[in-house]
Order: structure tokens, then C-alpha cells, then sequence
């Protein structure tokens, strides 16, 4: 695969193309009388909250947004948008808002997963590479979790913030400024982000719990290196392609390696045998 034709076109697609289409935002828990006495089901109006530690941002935008007015709440209810919200461990920014179709919540849950426990699991020297880009990042990152692209690419950085509660400058925010970008998560799953490692490794498993569990982790990696991909471009619009798609593969590669290196090593106190053929090729 010419990985050029998926992460080249992303930046140009940011660029040139027409920002996409606005999607209303989350509908928030009502708390408020709605028209002809009818109130939204409360249990799928909701924000999926963060740990009580969160940051202090991170609490005033969950705050903000359930906290807004019904009328915005209610239409943006039934317009089914969702958010999440997640942060790298041991940082208080960036905080990452993954919006959602409702039908999407899985969708929604691996991205933040990913976020919230794969980062951390991934070798120093992959978390290092990026610790200056997150510096840099900017506080608030909207995430627009699509299906797929028109385009075929598997996301964008957004000159401009297009999800509405964040269109606009909040005092929920503070001095945080607010980037926006897509990801394609269809797109993203069906991606062979290294072909030939991702097919020799693939071919290493056989049917049985492992192999899902494999196919999941490289996923979130797949996620997050396409997360973390568009973020060096929000900090370094200017750089070239190449070197910010190296970076982000070479992330891709090492954390997935450093998995299946982990797991192997697990041989030995499992009889699981969805492991029977690691490393016999």
C-alpha cells in the first residue's frame, strides 16, 4: 500500500477541501422541563465522565457541557451526537473529546481506551517521542469519530473547530485553546499500517482468545497512531509529510512489536493455545 495516498491526502484534505459538515454536539443530562411534558430518555442522554482525579479542565468542560441549555441539549440529543472524554496518563493536557454518533459507543470506547491505558503501555522511547508534540498540543482536542472518509483518507487535522460546543470560545475552556481533527475508524481497522509486519504477525496466531485480543490491541494502536499523527501536524502545520508520517509509524511499529514481544514472553504460564504458533515461522 502507497501509504502516501492515505496520510499525504489527510493534510491537503485539511487544506484545501471544505471544512466538513458541522455535527450538532451531545445532548447533556436534562434537568429541565421539555416541551408538551416530554423529557429525553435520561439514561442515554450522558457524557461519558472521566475518573474522579481528572484535571481541573477536564471537569469544567464534563461541567459545560451537561450544564447547557435544554433546547441546545434536546436538539443535539436527537441528532445523536455523544462525547467521551479522555487524557494521557500522568498528564493533565491535553483533554481529548471523542464525539460520536450513538450508534457508535464501542467505536467511542476504544479511542479512549486507547488514550486512557494503551499509551501507557507502549515503550519509553515511543511516549518520549511524542512528550514534546503533547507539550505543545493544544489543551483541548476535539476528536470527530466518523465511520469512513469520502475521501479514503483516515483523518484530518481541522483548520477550524467545527463541533458546535466548541465552535466558540468558553469560559469552560480557560486559556486552553481548542484544535479539532477526524478519524475514520472503519477506515482505520481495515488499514495495514506496516503490510508486511501486520500480515506476518497476523499469520502468528491462530483462532482462540489471543488473536482477538491481538487484533484489538493493534487496532488501539492503529488509533492512536493516526490520533497522535494529526496532533503533529495541530503543533507543526508546516512539517513535511514524510517525517511526521515516520514518526507516527515508527510508533505504530515499535508499540506493536514491544506487544506481541510481551506476549510471547506470557507463553510460559499460559496453555492457552491460541499462542501454539508465535514465533515457529
Amino acid at each position: 500500500m502507497d501509504l502516501s495516498a492515505v496520510f499525504g491526502r489527510c493534510l491537503e484534505c485539511a487544506h484545501d477541501a471544505e471544512t466538513p459538515r458541522v455535527h450538532r454536539s451531545l445532548a447533556g443530562r436534562a434537568t429541565h422541563s421539555l416541551p408538551f411534558n416530554v423529557r429525553p430518555p435520561v439514561g442515554r442522554i450522558r457524557i461519558e465522565v472521566m475518573a474522579a482525579d481528572s484535571s481541573p479542565l477536564a471537569q469544567s468542560i464534563e461541567h459545560y457541557l451537561a450544564s447547557r441549555p435544554w433546547e441546545a441539549r434536546w436538539i443535539e440529543w436527537l441528532a445523536g451526537r455523544r462525547y467521551r472524554l479522555a487524557a494521557f496518563p500522568q498528564r493533565r493536557l491535553p483533554v481529548v473529546v471523542v464525539a460520536h454518533r450513538y450508534r457508535d459507543p464501542a467505536r467511542g470506547e476504544q479511542v479512549t481506551r486507547a488514550i486512557e491505558h494503551d499509551w501507557a503501555e507502549t515503550p519509553a522511547r515511543c511516549r518520549d517521542a511524542y512528550e514534546q508534540i503533547l507539550d505543545q498540543a493544544p489543551g483541548v482536542i476535539v476528536v470527530q469519530l466518523r465511520r469512513k472518509n469520502v475521501c479514503g483518507c483516515l483523518g484530518h487535522r481541522h483548520v477550524m473547530v467545527k463541533e458546535a460546543p466548541f465552535a466558540e470560545p468558553h469560559d469552560a475552556f480557560g486559556d486552553a485553546v481548542v484544535g479539532e481533527m477526524d478519524i475514520a475508524f472503519d477506515r482505520v481497522e481495515s488499514w495495514l499500517a506496516q503490510p508486511l509486519m501486520d500480515t506476518a504477525l497476523d499469520t502468528q496466531f491462530i483462532a482462540g482468545s489471543r488473536r482477538k485480543d491481538f487484533h484489538d490491541q493493534r487496532l488501539r494502536y492503529r488509533l492512536l497512531s493516526v490520533l497522535l499523527h494529526e496532533t503533529h501536524h495541530m503543533v507543526a502545520p508546516q512539517a513535511r509529510e514524510d517525517v511526521v508520517r515516520e514518526r507516527s509509524l515508527t510508533f505504530y511499529r515499535e508499540a506493536l512489536a514491544s506487544y506481541v514481544e510481551i506476549a510471547r514472553a506470557s507463553l510460559s504460564l499460559t496453555i492457552d493455545r491460541s499462542f501454539s504458533r508465535l514465533g515457529k515461522e
